[in-house]
């Protein structure tokens, strides 16, 4: 449901969206597309999204690129952000995810010069 309602935003934002549904999908389509930004949901199933972000990174790492990634959880404790950006996410939003938040958080994406035209990978 989650995944479902994020997407909604996301296209309502203007936004192109691939959608997988745990880490591991999440991993094998962003190294065999190239993504504007990762939507990705902490707690998934098999692969979690920190296992995922850090595989991500690992890819990048031989090819010099870096994909921005937003971390999604409804953990809001203290550690949880330090958590998610030792994993190599570039930021976090907390879940109930609200329209006007990830719409900024894409925005600054937006206006750090990289563009949405390949489209949104959420993963959950």
């Amino acid at each position: 449901m989650n995944r479902r309602l994020v997407g909604l935003m996301v296209q309502r934002l203007g936004y192109e969206a691939d959608f997988a549904e745990d880490g591991r999908q999440a991993l094998n389509a962003v190294m065999g597309k190239k993504y504007a930004a990762v939507l990705m949901d902490v707690q998934m199933p098999g692969m979690d999204g920190l296992e995922a972000a850090r595989g991500i990174r690992a890819h990048e790492a031989a090819g010099g690129s870096h994909t921005p990634i937003i971390a999604l959880t409804a953990n809001a404790m203290t550690g949880d952000r330090e958590k998610c950006i030792a994993a190599g996410m570039d930021d976090y939003l907390s879940k109930p995810v609200k329209q006007d938040a990830l719409a900024y958080k894409l925005e600054a994406l937006n206006t750090g010069g990289n563009g949405f035209a390949a489209g949104l990978p959420y993963c959950a």
